[in-house]
C-alpha cells in the first residue's frame, strides 16, 4: 500500500507540474508566433504552418489562406513557416526560390525586402513584451499593490546597515538617485545589488542625509538554482500598515513597462556578473526547472500566481531570442543589419555555417540547462521537499 500511496503522490506531483507549465509555456510560444504570424501577414508574406509543438501533428486544420495550423507532439515551442522557408527556422531555400514564378515570389519570404524581413522576425519577440506588459499592467490595475512606507524601524546588529550608519525611523527617499515609493521596491534593489556599494538618500529627523551602504552576499536556494542575493540587515514596517493603492489603466500600464524593464534590467546584471565570474550558472533553467515551478506556482498562488509565471516567461523569451545567435531571431535581425550595411546578403556558405554554429549552441544550452535542472532536483529531494 506504501508504495501504491508513494507513486499516487508521484504521479499527482507530475501532472500537478506538467498541467500548469504546458498552459504556461502554450501562452507565451503562441503570442511569440502570432507576432511573426500577423506581421508576416501584414507585409503581404504567405503562411504555410502555423505550430505549437514541434514533431509529429496530433490536431491541425487548413484556414482559407491555406495556412495549416496544428499542435504537435512535442510541447517545448511553436514556428511559423513563411513561404520561400526551408522549415520552420526561417533559413531560407534558395533552389525553392529561383524556381518561383513572378506571383510566388511576391509573396515569398526570402524575397522581400530586407526591412519587412527583419520586422517579421522582430515582431516575435516585441509580441512577448507586450504580452508581459500587458500582464504585470492588468494585474496592478485589476487588484492594485499592497505598499510599506520604505521606513526603516529596526536596525540588525553587524549587519551591514548598522555598519554604513542606518537608524531606526530612517525614511529611504532614493537609491543612487533613483526614487524609492516603498519598501518592497527598496528591498528588490538591494536584492539584486549583492556586494556593489549603493548610495541612500535618506530622511532623518526633517532633513535629508546621504548614507553608503554595500549589501552583503547570502545565497538562497529556488528551484531554479542558488541566487546571490543583497542584504542590508534593517527591518521595515509591519504588515498592518500596509495600504492597498489602486492604480488607473495609464498608470498601471506605466508600473507594467516598469516591472518589464526590471526583469530585463536583472537579466542583464546577471550576464555580466556571469561573465566576470561574480555569478553562478546554475541559476540557468530549462523545461524541467521551468516545469516545478509552474507547479509549485500554481499550488501557492492559483490562478494569479500563473499569469506572474507568464508574464515572466515572456520576458525571459522575449529577450533571449534577441539574442543575436544564428536560429534564434536576433541571429536573422543580425544577418539582416549586414545585409543593410553590405547592400547584398551574406553568402549562402557564410549563413549555412551560421546557422549550424547557432544550432549547436542552443544545443548546448538546453543540455547545460537541463543538467542544472536535474542537480537542482535532485538536491530538493535531498532535504525532503
Amino acid at each position: 500500500m506504501d508504495f501504491l500511496n508513494a507513486m499516487g503522490g508521484t504521479a499527482a506531483g507530475f501532472f500537478g507540474a506538467v498541467i500548469p507549465f504546458l498552459i504556461v509555456l502554450t501562452i507565451v510560444v503562441f503570442v511569440h508566433e502570432m507576432g511573426h504570424f500577423l506581421v508576416g501577414r501584414w507585409c503581404g508574406v504567405g503562411v504555410n504552418a502555423f505550430s505549437i509543438g514541434f514533431g509529429p501533428e496530433i490536431f491541425g486544420f487548413n484556414d482559407r489562406h491555406g495556412t495549416r495550423w496544428k499542435l504537435c507532439a512535442i510541447p517545448l515551442g511553436g514556428y511559423v513557416k513563411f513561404y520561400g522557408d526551408a522549415n520552420g527556422a526561417s533559413i531560407p531555400d534558395p533552389e525553392a526560390v529561383a524556381r518561383m514564378s513572378p506571383r510566388e515570389r511576391a509573396i515569398s519570404f526570402p524575397t522581400q525586402p530586407v526591412a519587412k524581413r527583419a520586422a517579421i522576425v522582430a515582431a516575435g519577440p516585441i509580441a512577448n513584451f507586450i504580452l508581459a506588459i500587458a500582464l504585470f499592467g492588468g494585474a496592478i490595475w485589476l487588484s492594485g499593490r499592497y505598499e510599506l512606507p520604505p521606513r526603516v524601524e529596526a536596525v540588525m546588529p553587524n549587519s551591514a546597515a548598522a555598519r554604513a550608519g542606518f537608524e531606526p525611523g530612517d525614511v529611504i527617499k532614493a537609491i543612487d538617485g533613483k526614487p524609492v515609493g516603498n519598501f518592497i521596491a527598496m528591498q528588490r534593489t538591494v536584492s539584486a545589488s549583492a556586494d556593489s556599494t549603493l548610495t541612500f538618500t535618506v530622511e532623518r529627523a526633517g532633513t535629508e542625509t546621504q548614507v553608503v551602504a554595500t549589501p552583503e552576499v547570502y545565497e538562497e536556494r529556488t528551484p531554479f538554482g542558488r541566487h546571490r542575493l543583497g542584504r542590508l540587515g534593517i527591518q521595515g514596517p509591519k504588515g498592518s500598515e500596509a495600504k492597498l493603492v489602486q492604480y488607473g489603466p495609464v498608470q498601471s500600464l506605466v508600473l507594467g513597462v516598469q516591472e518589464t524593464y526590471f526583469v530585463v534590467d536583472r537579466t542583464f546584471d546577471y550576464l555580466g556578473k556571469l561573465v566576470t565570474g561574480r555569478e553562478s550558472a546554475d541559476q540557468l533553467s530549462g523545461p524541467i526547472g521551468i516545469a516545478r515551478v509552474s507547479g509549485e506556482v500554481a499550488k501557492a498562488g492559483g490562478v494569479g500566481g500563473l499569469v506572474g509565471l507568464v508574464a515572466l516567461l515572456s520576458v525571459s523569451i522575449g529577450l533571449l531570442n534577441l539574442f543575436p545567435v544564428p536560429l534564434l531571431d536576433g541571429g536573422h535581425l543580425m544577418f539582416y543589419a549586414f545585409e543593410a550595411v553590405r547592400g547584398r546578403p551574406l553568402s549562402e556558405r557564410a549563413q549555412e555555417i551560421g546557422f549550424r554554429i547557432g544550432l549547436a549552441l542552443v544545443l548546448m544550452l538546453m543540455l547545460f540547462a537541463a543538467w542544472n535542472d536535474i542537480l537542482n532536483l535532485g538536491a530538493s529531494w535531498g532535504r525532503g521537499t
